[in-house]
């Protein structure tokens, strides 16, 4: 894999990861198990049958938690140290044994900050959605991210540059929005605490 590839794979496991890392690790294992890619580097560890069933459960858990209003919150708040360090570990995974090891920390370091942006964005939004009563629009957006981490993958694998078109895109409106979501959280937090202190009070 040229160095070309290998930044763009490791973006979009990036990505990816910051949204759903169980169900990359488990979507990437289970497609090299069958045969049906070539995992580069070391990702062919995630083939084993130990670590295929360990991410099939957690990519269950996952798929159950993110869909429970409030507590999708504290799953993400919860994740907020996995999801960048684990697209970190994919990513240095990914890259050749044959690349010099700077190559491989600078692979890991782009993947888990990429990670860890599109996590703080997907946690914020998220916060955000949980103010609605009804649970449509959680569900609407937890079953987006389940699709679109899959869909990222699979456009890192096949079509690179539609994939890295796309994450420039979304870094774009991650950088426009990120402001916004944790003003909107630190709101939300001054008003619990409000209500706490008045309950105190009284």
């Amino acid at each position: 894999m040229d160095a070309i590839s290998n930044l763009m794979l490791t973006a979009g496991l990036g990505w990816a990861s910051g949204l759903r890392l169980y169900a990359v690790c488990f979507a990437l294992g289970l497609g090299g198990k069958l045969g049906l890619v070539t995992l580069p580097g070391q990702l062919s560890l995630l083939s084993h049958d130990w670590l295929l069933i360990a991410t099939a459960i957690m990519c269950a858990c996952e798929f159950i938690a993110d869909k429970v209003p409030l507590f999708d919150s504290f799953w993400d708040a919860l994740h907020t140290f996995v999801r960048g360090p684990g697209a970190a570990v994919l990513a240095y995974l990914a890259v050749d044994t044959s690349q010099p090891a700077a190559t491989q920390a600078l692979m890991a370091l782009l993947a888990g900050t990429l990670a860890t942006g599109t996590h703080l964005t997907k946690a914020g939004t998220r916060a955000a959605i949980n103010h609605s009563p009804e649970p449509f629009s959680n569900w609407a957006a937890s079953l987006t991210e389940d699709f679109a981490s899959l869909g990222i993958v699979w456009l890192a694998w096949q079509h690179p540059i539609i994939c890295m078109a796309l994450l420039l895109i979304f870094i774009c409106v991650m950088v426009w929005l990120l402001p916004k979501m944790w003003r909107l959280i630190r709101g939300v937090l001054q008003k619990l605490t409000r209500r706490r202190d008045v309950g105190v009070a009284r």
